[in-house]
């Protein structure tokens, strides 16, 4: 993960009074930092964004909520870390402008095989009372279509047959964490999601709830009851880091650092205020507190989110390999604005969708930020339902026409495939899994998209979309 080669010493603490001047930097004693947020999934995303939160909480002297990252899967992120005390580099790049600072809020990262023992016992401190997540919709053991713990996942199946084993899904290990802390007398820690699902914090506490009542009844009672899940609402465009990127940043520090992060000036958290043992000020860094995040969830969901999920599968075909190239690509931009506007349609009417799509725009055209389709792309069944379908079902509902949505389920259905029938995957996918999805109406909308595409060829369906009448 890391190329430590481009200069002769990496990063570290020893090393931060001698940076440049003009890149900020913790100015605050981390020896006397404590660590009281454990976090699963520590990959780029969170270090941009949710630790960048607490670290100016840290700066402002909330000494008491300095973050243990933890993976349950790779190593990488922690390895890369560890021989720069978990200092890291957070560019933020709009245009021709970049600012640098070092964020010194991880305080570790557990990782590994040994992992979900060790998480186990690192949660056992009192002190942790906060748990964070951004593991992607993959990492719930849930269907995500309705909400529910998928008991057919290997590792929740796992563990729910042994509960006392070294658990392997998510659920498993929040259930086991909060039993071991109820028979110490602990008072449970807060879930706080932080992923990209409609209705987050109510997913995850639908999971854990479930694992701890086929668990022991009584315990299911106490999980339900007594462990918030507070929703949240999560933004900010996060590339992936290359190696210009490090060179580029390494050359500034004057030194090598392993495992920077990249993303865009703009950032956004909304919250569910539900935080029984506390919570960092994450108010002073731009955070929201709201008793509904639902509104801002659904917004983001539908008109970022699902714009993202669009170009990452229409835009490769039309050689793109960016959002910026997407968003300012010919055929592209204009299926883009009829894509807002049955989106917009699907949301309540004080929405002021316009202004928001117009800074999406030129968010997504900031050619500062690379940021791959492919990388988008990825994990795009479990992406799609609620992203596309349901506002999509909503509409056909409602007696209204959907073709940009109705051409990207063909498209995707079609890259799907493989050279099949796009159809068979409409029948077989899970993320098809509603009623509606097969019924004759709809099916047939969706058949005779994928027909015109194979006849007339993607580009030409754009176009003919795009001079449709609205």
């Amino acid at each position: 993960m890391a190329d430590c080669s481009l200069t002769d010493e990496p990063l570290f603490p020893a090393r931060l009074a001698s940076l440049p001047a003009d890149i900020a930097r913790p100015g605050y004693d981390r020896d006397a930092v404590r660590t009281g947020i454990l976090h699963l999934g520590p990959g780029a995303f969170h270090r941009a964004h949710q630790a960048a939160f607490t670290e100016d909480c840290l700066a402002a002297g909330e000494t008491a909520w300095g973050i243990l990252g933890a993976s349950l899967r790779s190593a990488g992120t922690r390895d890369a870390l560890a021989p720069q005390d978990f200092l890291y580099t957070l560019a933020l790049r709009e245009g021709g402008r970049e600012a640098l600072r070092v964020v010194g809020a991880l305080r570790g990262i557990l990782a590994g095989a040994d992992a979900p023992r060790a998480v186990l016992a690192a949660l056992d401190d009192p002190a942790i009372r906060i748990v964070t997540l951004t593991i992607t919709e993959r990492g719930y053991g849930c269907d995500v279509a309705r909400g529910e713990l998928d008991e057919g996942d290997a590792d929740v199946a796992h563990d729910l047959a042994a509960p006392d084993a070294a658990p392997r899904s998510v659920p498993g290990l929040l259930a086991a964490s909060l039993w071991r802390r109820r028979r110490a007398g602990i008072a449970p820690f807060t879930l706080l999601s932080c992923d990209n699902l409609a209705g987050n914090g109510r997913v995850l506490h639908a999971a854990v709830t479930r694992m701890a009542a086929r668990r022991d009844r009584g315990f299911g009672d106490f999980v339900a009851a007594e462990v918030a899940c507070p929703s949240s609402m999560v933004d900010r465009i996060v590339p992936a880091t290359t190696a210009e990127d490090r060179a580029r940043i390494a050359a500034r520090l004057g030194c090598a650092d392993a495992a920077p992060v990249v993303g865009e000036p703009f950032a956004e958290w909304v919250i569910e205020d539900r935080f029984p043992t506390g919570r960092p000020g994450w108010e002073r860094a731009g955070a929201r507190f709201v008793t509904d995040v639902a509104p801002h969830e659904r917004r983001k969901l539908r008109l970022l989110n699902g714009a993202h999920t669009m170009l990452a599968t229409i835009g490769p075909a039309l050689g793109c390999a960016t959002v910026a190239e997407a968003v300012a690509h010919e055929r592209l931009s204009p299926v883009l604005a009829r894509f807002w506007a049955e989106m917009a349609a699907t949301l309540p009417a004080e929405t002021d969708a316009a202004a928001y799509c117009a800074r999406l725009r030129a968010r997504f055209g900031n050619t500062a930020l690379r940021h791959e389709l492919a990388q988008i792309a990825l994990g795009s069944a479990q992406k799609l339902p609620q992203r596309i379908l349901l506002p999509c079902l909503e509409r056909w509902r409602a007696g209204r026409a959907s073709p940009v949505l109705i051409a990207v389920i063909a498209a995707w259905l079609r890259g799907a495939a493989a050279g099949g029938d796009p159809l068979d995957g409409l029948a077989r996918r899970e993320v098809f899994a509603a009623d509606e999805w097969r019924a004759p109406p709809l099916r047939g909308m969706i058949a005779e998209e994928c027909g015109a595409m194979a006849r007339q060829g993607l580009a030409a369906r754009l176009d003919a979309l795009c001079r449709a009448p609205d």
